[in-house]
């Protein structure tokens, strides 16, 4: 038997043990929200309700599966009729069993985003669009804002239109659908088929969705028509980040609307965070006006006060971090999985990855790609591990053709059979087919010719080798290969997406630069500058496993995770709140910057340390940094700043080391 009052708080029980009529959970952050689910569901089962009567949709696999093991860990049972889904998972359920009344077959295939811009290109090409006005990912966009309903045609786009409806014939024809008719197919048939739609509510008498604040328009529309009359909903629309998705935190007004006699249950106690932390995220956030008035307490103490640091510029930052986790770590007897670093943009992570390796540190990062494994960067490091060690074979197939020079597949397989047969590697090899004439060698004269340049590009690289002004060189080099050239062919529809990589290169380049003007370095060369950037393999970086790896992620990825220690780096207008959302100049994009950071805050347990630097490096300029509105908005007394180090000046530096003197008696 369940006992419920005594494992759960009074605001808990009420939610889990309420169990007929429309609910609305407000579960604020760490306010045990899976667990109440779980003890409802629990609930439920034991108060005789039948498994195939329940139907619980969340968001991702993950929360799904975790969802369905605690509720079984629970009741002891296999439940196998119980129904816990993400909500796509559930439209493929019900098209499976009833597409067919829609005219596709059962056995369709779902289409994902690289199969959905195959097939508008190709309508595209039988339309007769022009190579100009096919921006892929615009389109892609576009036709899923239609879809959905977050958009209308207008002006602008109505010249899309007769491609859109060549796009769905040819979804129908392929016997195919996309990802948003995963949701807008069910609710096409709900709506077009009573009898369906009427065989689903007599199942599923007894609905919960989590996360509800993440809810589209499409979601809540088909769980509104699904939903007879037994409905929990659990959300805090103090955590809706994702309305670039679809999502909106409103839905929750509409549910208040839609299913009279609501009755609202507010989690307001967190089991995660100190009181001050909590009180920090509170005083942040009630400067939101279209939100549901809540404030988060908690019963761990008032705890360390917030940790403000002004570092120099991103270099200084990432150092900052570094040398703060390896005190804390050692202090403190704290794995590095104890650690969350977050970041509002991926573009954030270049110097704080380098601080990271450069001291050894094993991370992983979630939420976007790591700068050392995005393409662009890989490609510059290839070619300069093959400048320094020619025999890299690995690098040289990497870059051997990038950007585009005539060495293809073909002449690739002819390089591996001769440095096969002669047991060397593939440079030697083209250094052998080099000097074959002839009809021994194994290329054309033309393949010649492309694979002497390549040879040459790289032979010609020798005075990078040297410690002297290697940024210099390396941009340089960049600029020789036309590497910009090779974006611009590879995102023909998209400058932006070209100059978004190169000036993820030039950032590798600043970096270069700040590495080699730093005093304390005193080799310089090439050689250093690789061994330094090498990405160790985890198990060389985990000397001890029970360490674990700091966790490096965006603050959209940490949604949903917890840490004892997190640090929030960049605290700075243009970064939170973006300088997108500054720009449109709406108070609903300001506030849900604003949500973002109270997501990011309230992910620590007990320590949470924010950085805004004075100087970030745009380009290749230093640009003044300015704190963010948000610091503003913690309560004064919560806060401790650390001031930077000041430079002491040669009289002060005296007098401090004759003190010093005196104490020692020297």
């Amino acid at each position: 038997m369940l006992d419920l009052k005594n494992e759960l708080n009074p605001e808990q029980y009420k939610a889990a043990s309420t169990i007929d009529g429309a609910i609305l959970i407000i579960a604020g952050a760490g306010s045990g929200k899976t667990r109440v689910i779980t003890f409802r569901i629990a609930h439920m089962l034991e108060m005789g309700i039948p498994q195939s009567a329940i139907l619980a949709l969340t968001f991702t696999n993950k929360a799904a599966r975790e969802m369905e093991e605690r509720v079984k860990s629970l009741t002891q049972k296999k439940l196998q009729a119980l129904t816990v889904s993400t909500f796509h998972a559930f439209g493929v359920r019900i098209l499976r069993q009833h597409i067919e009344a829609l005219g596709w077959r059962s056995n369709f295939s779902i289409y994902d985003e690289t199969d959905r811009n195959s097939l508008i290109k190709e309508t595209g090409r039988e339309l007769k669009y022009s190579a100009d006005s096919m921006d892929i990912y615009k389109i892609g966009t576009l036709f899923s804002d239609i879809k959905t309903g977050r958009k209308d045609w207008d002006k602008e786009t109505r010249i899309y239109k007769q491609l859109y409806e060549g796009y769905q014939e040819g979804l129908k024809l392929f016997n195919a659908v996309d990802f948003d008719d995963l949701i807008t197919l069910p609710i096409r048939l709900f709506k077009e088929h009573p009898d369906i739609l009427a065989e689903y509510r007599a199942r599923y008498r007894y609905i919960m969705v989590d996360e509800f604040q993440d809810t589209s328009h499409q979601q809540y529309e088909l769980m509104r028509l699904l939903a007879d009359k037994n409905i929990a909903v659990v959300g805090d629309d103090d955590q809706s980040i994702y309305s670039w998705r679809g999502a909106d935190y409103l839905n929750i007004v509409n549910f208040e609307k839609d299913f009279p006699n609501v009755v609202e249950i507010r989690l307001e106690q967190n089991y995660r965070s100190t009181g001050t932390i909590l009180a920090a995220a509170n005083g942040v956030i009630s400067h939101n006006t279209n939100r549901k008035d809540k404030s988060l307490w908690s019963g761990n103490g008032s705890g360390r006060p917030i940790e403000i640091f002004m570092p120099e510029n991103e270099t200084a930052e990432a150092d900052f971090i570094v040398e703060s986790i390896q005190g804390i770590s050692m202090e403190e007897k704290r794995p590095y999985s104890d650690f969350g670093v977050l970041m509002r943009a991926n573009t954030q992570s270049r110097a704080i990855e380098e601080a990271f390796l450069e001291n050894n540190i094993p991370y992983t990062m979630s939420g976007g790609t790591s700068f050392f494994q995005r393409k662009e960067i890989k490609d510059i490091v290839s070619y300069l591990r093959v400048i320094a060690n020619h025999d890299d074979d690995v690098n040289l197939l990497r870059i051997i053709n990038t950007p585009r020079r005539g060495i293809g597949r073909v002449t690739i397989e002819a390089i591996n059979e001769v440095a096969k047969k002669m047991d060397v590697s593939l440079w030697q090899a083209i250094e052998s087919i080099l000097q074959t004439t002839g009809e021994e060698c194994p290329v054309s004269d033309k393949t010649k010719a492309d694979l002497e340049e390549f040879k040459n590009i790289i032979e010609g690289q020798k005075q990078m080798l040297s410690g002297h002004g290697l940024s210099k060189k390396v941009r340089a080099f960049v600029d020789q290969i036309d590497y910009w050239g090779h974006l611009i062919a590879d995102n023909p529809k998209s400058e932006k997406a070209a100059r978004y990589k190169m000036h993820n290169i030039e950032s590798l380049i600043n970096s270069m630069d700040i590495w080699e003007n730093n005093p304390d370095n005193t080799d310089t060369s090439l050689y250093t500058y690789l061994n330094r950037i090498t990405l160790l393999s985890r198990d060389d970086m985990e000397n001890d496993t029970n360490k674990g790896t700091v966790n490096l992620m965006t603050i959209h990825a940490s949604k949903g995770l917890e840490f004892p220690v997190v640090f929030i780096a960049g605290v700075e207008e243009g970064i939170i709140p973006h300088q997108r959302s500054i720009e449109e100049e709406r108070e609903e994009a300001i506030e849900e910057e604003r949500r973002l950071f109270y997501v990011a805050v309230t992910r620590a347990r007990n320590r949470l340390i924010l950085s805004s630097c004075q100087h970030r490096r745009r380009m290749q300029a230093q640009i003044d940094a300015t704190p963010s509105r948000f610091l503003d908005e913690i309560p004064a007394n919560l806060v401790q700043y650390h001031e930077p180090p000041k430079e002491v000046d040669s009289q002060t530096a005296h007098n401090i080391l004759e003190e010093m003197k005196k104490k020692f008696g020297m």
